[in-house]
């Protein structure tokens, strides 16, 4: 059996088509979701609306008063857990909405 030239993990092709495309941030807002997901309660994760990056900022609509609130007092707190998952540079600013 012939090995091919290049074998590429899926993820890594899904990286590679975003960067080409510009779709890079919404695959980082996707796997910001996904970090909120297991982050979460499941009835919690449920009143995020829409998870979005724009120009190094994350957007996250939320139904919930309340949760919305929480997340609005606790900014700061998320938006260093997300730099420290994902990296420093990659964010600058959280956006409650």
């Amino acid at each position: 059996m012939k090995n091919k030239k290049r074998e590429f993990q899926s993820s890594e092709l899904v990286k590679s088509f975003a960067r080409i495309h510009g779709f890079e941030d919404k695959l980082v807002a996707f796997e910001i979701k996904d970090f909120l997901e297991e982050y979460l309660d499941e009835s919690l994760f449920n009143e995020i609306k829409s998870v979005d990056l724009k120009d190094k900022i994350i957007i996250i609509k939320i139904n919930s008063p309340l949760l919305k609130n929480d997340f609005k007092m606790r900014k700061s707190f998320y938006l260093k857990k997300f730099q420290d998952r994902f990296g420093e540079g990659k964010f600058n600013d959280l956006q409650i909405l």
